[in-house]
């Protein structure tokens, strides 16, 4: 089990070395632009890879927010699409073994298995050998990922694209919360339908359970029992990114403490 945080891309090694991280997060770029990847690691994304290597960091690239694959508006869902190929080869590019997508969502007015069939036919354009980590959301009455039901749609839509076998999910703890699925036993839950967990985001949340809303916090400071926390940890057995920010030090330490 590797344990780590979301880390800036440009100064990713020495962060990850300070936090104690051997995962580590990054973005390609502004999470909130159209725009494709920018290295921005001195030396390029060569320079990144072979770092990363040499470190034995593994790492992996959260997807800009601003993909929504499920969407029925063209005017984002094939920008989204484009998007995401960038990312990708981006990803491989810098040895990352994934990426992490949101679910998206459709609006009030479609069913949602109009967005699983989208994102049935993004998986099937996709170009790549880097997994596409589907990670769950924490609010939208309309999204694709945010209760077991959605999710069970939208695998079972993506299981019929070619490059299935390149769909991994990542565990968002805070957004699992949020969106009332039970931390108890939610890896069980999710595997009963995926078959896998390649990731946990795992963060503690602000608000209460079922809120919709999606705000960290550190991992022994929010309204999640730590233990709950530690008990997905170790269902899962995979690696875990802590997207807590300016808690992740004392998080990295602290879950490494507790695991122990």
């Amino acid at each position: 089990m590797r344990i780590g945080a979301h880390l800036d891309q440009s100064d990713v090694i020495s962060q990850a070395r300070e936090v104690g991280a051997d995962v580590a997060q990054v973005f390609l770029g502004d999470p909130q632009s159209w725009k494709g990847p920018e290295f921005t690691f001195p030396g390029g994304a060569d320079a990144l890879r072979d770092a990363a290597r040499e470190a034995d960091l593994q790492l992996v690239v959260h997807a800009p927010y601003v993909i929504n694959v499920a969407s029925p508006n063209n005017r984002i869902r094939i920008p989204s699409r484009k998007l995401l190929q960038q990312i990708a080869d981006g990803a491989s590019a810098i040895g990352a073994t994934g990426v992490v997508v949101h679910g998206g969502h459709v609006t009030a007015k479609e069913d949602p298995a109009k967005g699983f069939d989208n994102w049935r036919k993004a998986i099937d354009a996709l170009e790549t050998d880097v997994t596409v980590y589907i990670e769950n959301t924490a609010g939208g009455d309309f999204s694709m990922a945010r209760r077991l039901d959605r999710i069970e749609g939208l695998w079972a839509a993506v299981q019929q694209a070619d490059g299935a076998e390149n769909v991994g999910f990542c565990l968002d703890t805070c957004h699992a919360w949020a969106g009332g699925i039970d931390l108890t036993s939610a890896v069980a839950d999710v595997r009963a339908i995926t078959g896998r967990v390649d990731l946990v985001h795992l963060n503690n949340s602000r608000d209460t359970a079922g809120s919709g809303a999606d705000r960290h916090a550190g991992l022994t400071a929010g309204t999640i029992d730590p233990d709950l926390l530690l008990g997905v940890v170790r269902d899962a057995g995979t690696s875990v990114v802590c997207e807590t920010h300016a808690d992740a030090p004392a998080d990295v330490a602290w879950l490494r403490g507790a695991l122990a």
